[in-house]
Parts: structure tokens; C-alpha cells; sequence
């Protein structure tokens, strides 16, 4: 027999426009941000609670962002380069850099110097990721396993990497200075 929850006896947390106010400072104070997200965030405490304010909930919520930019505490332009930035370094690819600024609302006008910036910087991110993962000239042994290369290309592929960038940089043999010299030099004309 399925056991069933008992209901919450919690009942739900009222909430008026002021604390909306205050629960859209702490989280811009806690964590980096787009309008985007801290209106989700916003909507979703709105849903998890029982409105007890006058004014229209989604109207309250869109009046704490437009507050939250004036103060600029939020800035999509300046989340979008910092967020690319990071991507970058850890290496992942513009691809996965686009998608995620998507995921996070932030709008093409404000992405796209963002975004080009990752473009600039694609042969040193996909080159720090195969640093990391120890894959092409910084494999610890030559691989002539088809196979293997191939899930190699995948994993750059998944990282956000053109497949011509994958097989470029699988190419360059384990222990082949020059060749990866000659990629670092071009990483570094980018």
C-alpha cells in the first residue's frame, strides 16, 4: 500500500511587497545575477507564499528589478562578460557560453560583446581543456584507439567546442613541443 504525505501543517508565509523588497537585497547581495534570474527567484518565493499586499504580485516583482537595476545592483551586460569569462577559463566553448547566457535571460544586445569575446578567446579555452582533461599533446601516451579519440571529440564537442577545434588540437601528437608551441603562440595572437 503507497504511503501518502501528510499535508504540511505549516501554513504558507505571507508575503507583501516590502519583504519581496528585502528577499531581492540579500540574494543580489549573496550572488551575482541577471534580472532574468532574481525575477524567477522572486516569482517563485511569490508561489511558495501567500501574497497578502494590494498590489498585484508579478507588478511588485518587475517594480523590486527595475529598483534592483537602478540601484545597479544588477547589470546583464557586466553578468554576461563576467559569466562568459569564467566559462572561458575553464575552459568551455562558445557554444556552451551562449547557451548558458540564454538559460540565464540575458538579451543579445547585452551578450553579444560578451559573447565575441569568447569567440576572440576559443583556441586558448579549448587548449586549457585539453590540458585538463589530458587529452592530444598533453596525453601521457600516444592513442591510436579510434574510439577513444572519438569520445575525446565528443567531450569537446559537450564542452562547447567546434568539432575543426577538436580535431586540430587531438592531432598534435603526445610530446610534440613544437607543434604545441606553435598552438600556444596562435592561443595567444587571439
Amino acid at each position: 500500500m503507497p504511503r501518502r504525505q501528510a499535508p504540511s501543517d505549516r501554513s504558507r508565509r505571507p508575503l507583501s511587497a516590502a519583504k519581496l523588497d528585502e528577499l531581492a537585497l540579500a540574494y543580489v547581495a549573496r550572488f551575482a545575477t541577471s534580472r532574468a534570474k532574481l525575477t524567477r527567484y522572486l516569482s517563485r518565493k511569490i508561489r511558495e507564499s501567500e501574497w497578502t499586499d494590494d498590489v498585484d504580485a508579478m507588478t511588485a516583482c518587475e517594480a523590486v528589478a527595475d529598483r534592483m537595476e537602478r540601484l545597479r545592483f544588477l547589470d546583464d551586460r557586466q553578468y554576461a562578460t563576467m559569466r562568459a569569462g569564467a566559462m572561458t577559463r575553464r575552459g568551455l566553448g562558445v557554444r556552451r557560453v551562449k547557451a548558458q547566457l540564454f538559460v540565464d535571460g540575458i538579451a543579445p544586445d547585452d551578450s553579444g560583446e560578451a559573447i565575441a569575446e569568447a569567440e576572440d578567446r576559443a583556441l586558448a579555452s579549448a587548449i586549457g581543456f585539453a590540458r585538463r582533461r589530458r587529452f592530444g599533446p598533453f596525453a601521457v601516451r600516444t592513442s591510436d584507439d579510434p574510439a577513444a579519440r572519438e569520445r575525446q571529440v565528443a567531450a569537446f564537442a559537450r564542452a562547447g567546442h567546434s568539432l575543426a577545434l577538436a580535431r586540430r588540437i587531438l592531432a598534435v601528437p603526445p610530446g610534440d613541443e613544437d607543434a604545441l608551441a606553435a598552438l600556444d603562440a596562435e592561443a595567444a595572437l587571439d
